[in-house]
């Protein structure tokens, strides 16, 4: 009879302590998914150049997703008034591709606009955006802000005393062999590039997805000094001890997803941004970024 009894117990305790870590588990994920939507860090990236001769500093925000902070983005705009930049870069997808208008977006650029000059990248939730409208309308409503547009442009601007080349592409860098080939290249990049990269400036392109410059030889046949992205939030999921789950065409725990990285004659720059729209997982374990840029010699 003792005997029975011990499984019987030890079956208890099992289910026991299933059910504690059950009821822990809940409210700690919970939190970890609260905290990726409504917390804020500010993150600096020290980048040095022998074509910078004074200071500048940026920052960096993308996939806001019509992400609303508390007290109507007091805090988020507060943060990013207190690092001073000389510009800001608005990364693209800043509203959803659903959305049912762009209010939201565009009231958040025009107070950004108060704060520094801002330069906006389309992303896809952009494109997108326009696609399900029928409409291009969205462009104006983005220069009516005050914000620079730049698709497939650039702007040459003096900041502190350093000449910078800052420009805006979605599309990718390579044709569909991974090539750089002018005939293989659509809708006019290989031009775009060729003439972005004929200068002395500093040269920074804002390429909303990082995938269009990590794939095939694009890193190592255009001459861009930084290239700017956010697009897979960070990888939408931070696992401890792994990072981000996942990032578009990169995959399952991509090589490319947060930070600063160097490759081949670039640096790569990506912002983990501030929201996401639906998707199959939440954001989780994965806080909104406020991405901070200093150019030094």
């Amino acid at each position: 009879m003792g005997e029975n009894k011990k499984p019987k117990k030890k079956l208890k305790i099992a289910l026991v302590i299933i059910c504690a870590l059950i009821i822990i588990a809940i409210p700690v994920c919970y939190y970890l998914v609260y905290i990726s939507y409504n917390h804020l860090t500010v993150n600096s990236y020290d980048i040095n150049s022998d074509k910078i001769n004074s200071s500048v500093k940026f920052v960096v925000i993308g996939d806001l997703h019509d992400n609303t902070f508390k007290d109507d983005d007091r805090e988020l705009l507060k943060q990013i008034k207190e690092q001073n930049p000389d510009f800001i870069i608005a990364d693209g997808d800043i509203l959803n591709d659903d959305s049912e208008n762009s209010d939201i977006a565009m009231s958040f650029i025009k107070r950004l606009v108060k704060i520094a000059p801002v330069y906006y990248a389309l992303g896809n939730h952009e494109l997108e955006y326009m696609e399900n409208q029928h409409s291009e309308k969205l462009l104006d409503e983005i220069k009516s802000t005050g914000a620079t547009l730049l698709e497939m442009e650039y702007k040459d601007i003096k900041v502190n005393g350093v000449d910078i080349r800052i420009g805006g592409m979605y599309g990718y860098a390579f044709d569909p062999n991974g090539t750089t080939k002018r005939d293989d290249m659509g809708d006019g990049i290989y031009d775009f590039l060729t003439e972005f990269e004929d200068t002395s400036s500093y040269k920074i392109m804002m390429s909303h997805r990082p995938d269009s410059f990590v794939f095939g030889e694009a890193s190592k046949a255009w001459d861009i000094d930084l290239v700017v992205s956010s697009h897979d939030h960070g990888g939408q999921v931070i696992v401890p001890f792994l990072g981000g789950l996942y990032g578009g065409d990169q995959g399952y725990f991509p090589e490319y997803i947060h930070g600063l990285y160097k490759k081949d004659n670039m640096q790569l720059l990506i912002t983990s941004g501030l929201g996401s729209n639906t998707q199959k997982l939440p954001r989780f374990n994965n806080v909104p970024e406020i991405m901070v840029v200093n150019l030094k010699k």
